[in-house]
């Protein structure tokens, strides 16, 4: 296979984002544009990938630092040949190299793959616009070849009417890019330095210039202001959409759904409106979610419905459990089959086995919760005591009472009852009513301070 360098230009400041963050920093389906572009690079397999990075100082390379990639800075930023430039020491000459862009986030594995194949020589990713406004232009001969790329604000009248654009993206020989950025001049509009120009050259010297098209035009849209995000976010979502349409899921409004990462779904599961799906989340057969529920970095096993307004973070909820609405997983939270988690229900970092419920405004934390417990409503668990967090357990067929609290660490032995109202800071025995409260007294004669006229 023949090494492949992989050259990402991420120099921008992105002045119409009116941001102090890095325009490539800036989130598309919930993580940063060029971390699309990285994971797409990636998939390639190269033997290099160099990052070239500018405005926002270290930001970038902080950033992306999980990936075993070079981050090479452009200071000045003197065009997109000068930005190449600054990777090419750290690209060896075998093989070619790719150049792609830190804002044109959804660029797809299938299209530079398309372009790995065409051939030796340069080769062009291009696209057909109906309004090719802002772009440069393929210029070609009568016979159809490549002649020339020219940007819009060099281009004579003629040429502005030229429909096929250039994305930017390219692939070439690495030892002839390398011949050819060193010959770049500025004497432009811009007083840039091209990456187009070698074209040109390569045109020049005999060179055999090739152009693909991307599958979808989505794929080479670049993000230069907030509100062509927004655009890029909606198009992107509804490509989701569309697959999971596709796979067979049921969405009560393709329109409304959010998906910032990776959704696998069985078969007949159900998505209500507004619902958002962060990181990897599973659903198997049969799950049904409410309408504006998050699930982030979850499985949710067949049968189980979540109902609306529930929020579930790294979590694992088992099959035909029932969740909701407005319940809320914290992550470490595992929940056995037909687990019932109500409304205004927390859990957190606890496991709950089977056929167990918390129907009503209960706190549950750091806990190891049986089969079979009912948790009344009011109940939770005071695991921290300033300073450590401590476990509470409850075993096997435990009956809790409303508005109780248990002081951990504190074990409720299997098949105990606690009365409503106690709190519980000693290991209560199995099979026993236990319960804490004070003696009911009235005060005769009391009465409720009166409002000062």
């Amino acid at each position: 296979m023949t090494p492949l360098n992989i050259v990402i230009l991420a120099a921008g400041k992105g002045t119409r984002m009116y941001s102090e963050k890095p325009k490539v920093l800036h989130a598309l389906a919930g993580k940063p544009l060029v971390q699309h572009v990285l994971d797409c690079a990636i998939s390639l397999q190269p033997q290099q990938v160099c990052v070239v990075y500018g405005h926002g100082g270290e930001a970038v390379p902080q950033a992306m630092s999980q990936y075993a990639a070079r981050f090479v800075i452009q200071e000045p930023q003197l065009g997109t040949g000068h930005a190449v430039q600054q990777a090419m020491p750290h690209l060896g000459d075998e093989g070619t190299t790719l150049v792609l862009y830190g804002d044109v986030p959804l660029i797809q594995h299938g299209t530079l793959h398309q372009m790995q194949q065409v051939g030796n020589g340069l080769v062009l990713l291009t696209v057909n616009l109906p309004n090719p406004s802002g772009y440069g232009r393929i210029v070609r001969d009568a016979q159809g070849d490549v002649l020339a790329i020219v940007e819009e604000k060099d281009a004579t009248p003629e040429q502005r009417e030229i429909r096929e654009v250039n994305t930017g993206i390219l692939l070439a020989p690495t030892k002839m890019l390398r011949g050819w950025l060193a010959k770049l001049q500025n004497n432009n509009t811009q007083g840039e330095y091209y990456l187009t120009d070698i074209v040109s050259m390569a045109v020049q010297q005999g060179v055999a210039v090739h152009t693909v098209q991307p599958a979808q035009e989505w794929e080479i849209h670049g993000i230069n202001s907030k509100s062509q995000l927004a655009v890029l976010e909606r198009t992107w979502q509804l490509v989701e959409a569309s697959r999971l349409l596709i796979k067979g899921v049921t969405l009560a409004d393709a329109s409304r759904i959010d998906v910032r990462g990776k959704l696998n779904c069985g078969r007949d599961v159900e998505i209500d409106v507004g619902c958002i799906f962060e990181g990897k989340v599973s659903l198997g057969d049969n799950v049904r979610v409410g309408a504006y529920s998050v699930i982030r970095n979850s499985s949710i096993a067949a049968g189980t419905e979540i109902a609306p307004y529930s929020h579930i973070d790294s979590s694992e909820v088992g099959a035909n459990c029932r969740i909701g609405p407005y319940a809320r997983l914290r992550p470490g939270t595992k929940l056995g089959d037909e687990v019932h988690i109500g409304n205004f229900v927390e859990v957190k970092n606890s496991e709950i086995a089977a056929n167990s419920k918390a129907n009503h405004l209960s706190y549950i934390g750091d806990s190891t919760v049986g089969s079979r417990v009912n948790v009344g409503a009011g109940t939770i668990t005071c695991n921290y005591d300033g300073v450590n967090k401590h476990r509470t357990v409850i075993e096997d067929d435990v009956f809790i009472g409303s508005d109780t609290q248990l002081v951990a660490p504190v074990t409720v032995g299997k098949g105990s009852t606690i009365g409503a109202g106690s709190t519980i800071t000693r290991n209560t025995p199995g099979n026993e009513l236990t319960l804490s409260r004070s003696k009911q007294v009235t005060v005769a004669g009391w009465k409720r301070s009166a409002r000062k006229k």
